[in-house]
Parts: C-alpha cells; structure tokens; sequence
C-alpha cells in the first residue's frame, strides 16, 4: 500500500510506502545542498522512491539525474514517481547494486553524485521488524565505506560529491574520503539552537586537496518544535548555501 504525500511544498508528488522506511526531511535537505552551478549529470545513489532524486531535479531544470536503486519494488514506485511530475525527459532510474553497477556504464561520467547511505553499522542497530526499513537505515555486505566507493567510482575528477550522514559517523565518512577527496565542507544540521547535530551534510571534490572546511549549519526546529524560518525555506525549494561559520540560503 503506497500513500500519496506532497515535498517542496507540494511541488513535487511523491508515493511512498505507507509501512517501513518513509522518506523524511533529509533526503530533501541532501538535494537542496546541490548548487545551482552544477550542470550533466548527477547520480543518486540509493535513490529508494526517489525523494532526493525528484527534488533535485525539479530544484535544477538543467540537470539530468539518475536514479539507483538496489530494491526492484522501490525502483518501480521511483518510477511512478518520476512519471507522477512528468520528468521522463531528465530523471532515469537504475536498478543496480551498488557494488555491482553496470558493466556499460563509463566510469567517471558523473557530475556529482548524492547518496543518503544506510546510518546503520550492523553490530550497533537494534532489530528492524521491516525488511525495507532495515535496508535502509542498517548497513549490509556494502558498509560505508562501500557508498563512497561507488561514489568515488562514477564522479569524474574534480566532480561533486555529497552525503548525509549521522553525525557520529562523521570520522567513519572523512576517513573514506581521505586521499581522494577534498575542499571537503561539514554542514551540521542541528535540532535546536544549543543543541548537538544528529546529522551533517558533507561534500567533497573527487581528487581535490583543497582544506576542509567546517560550515555554520542550519538550526532545524525553533523553541516551539517548528521549523525555522530558514529550514521552511529549504524545505519548499530555497537551496543551502555556505561558507566558513555561516550557513544561509541561496
């Protein structure tokens, strides 16, 4: 059973399973990282029903995404998805494991390339009753350092790579990307002002030695337990922007 829900403030029709793993704010939040200057093709890797996939192609009208999916049964609803808000012309999606990505696919022929990895290590996640929930959420045979792999593998050099991530697993992620990446920016993404980041958004540029920068980030929720101001703005389409100690909106 799918439910039919709305993202970018309705901009984008989105079915979803109604149990299980459904998509939250951030795979929108992942897309919205994306600048406006990234032009081709983009690659998203574990797409599921398509959420980041959808949102960043209707936020980049001059992008082509691809879609990549290892679930045949979240590729189909990816499908649907992409015909619900008629974007057949840009936005292809891929069943394909990751670890196994088709032989006819050149290496290197990506502009940037997006994933939302499971947050999961296997030993440390509590039992998920859900099969397509676990998938999502706990690593399986392709760890962490697996995704940026495949990442690493399809970007071409100089290209755009952009995770979202827990926040602990933040050294586990820097570590992949030691040596082959760099200009790496950490954006934390608080719940509250004064509160510790459960999640970041980290980009690299494959083959750069540019130094890491640490970004200003976005507080989420204000006092109230609603979205601020800047985190609505996001979520209805507006793009993250930042720069060493100050996080906006483009």
């Amino acid at each position: 059973m799918l439910t039919r829900d709305a993202l970018l403030g309705g901009r984008v029709v989105f079915h979803q399973p109604a149990q299980g793993y459904r998509a939250a704010i951030d795979p929108v939040l992942l897309a919205a990282s994306i600048p406006e200057t990234i032009r081709g093709r983009v690659a998203d890797l574990g797409a599921g029903a398509g959420a980041a996939t959808l949102c960043l192609a209707m936020r980049l009208p001059g992008i082509e995404v691809v879609g990549i999916e290892r679930d045949g049964a979240m590729a189909d609803i990816a499908r649907r998805n992409v015909a619900a808000n008629a974007l057949e012309g840009r936005v292809t999606i891929v069943e394909a494991d990751l670890r196994a990505l088709p032989a006819s696919w050149a290496a290197e022929s990506f502009d940037a390339v997006i994933a939302n990895p499971p947050y999961l290590e296997a030993p440390r996640a509590n039992a998920v009753p859900h099969r397509g929930k676990e998938a999502a959420t706990v690593e399986s045979e392709a760890d962490l350092a697996a995704w940026i792999e495949a990442a690493l593998r399809l970007a071409k050099p100089k290209a755009l790579l952009a995770f979202v991530h827990r926040a602990d697993r933040l050294a586990d992620l820097l570590a992949c990307l030691r040596g082959r990446a760099g200009a790496i920016v950490v954006f934390p993404l608080w719940p509250r002002q004064g509160e510790a980041a459960k999640r970041v958004i980290v980009q690299a540029r494959k083959g750069m030695r540019t130094p890491l920068t640490l970004a200003g980030g976005l507080v989420l929720h204000g006092p109230d337990g609603r979205y601020t101001e800047a985190a609505d703005a996001v979520l209805r389409g507006a793009g993250l922007h930042w720069q060493a100690g100050a996080g906006s909106l483009r």
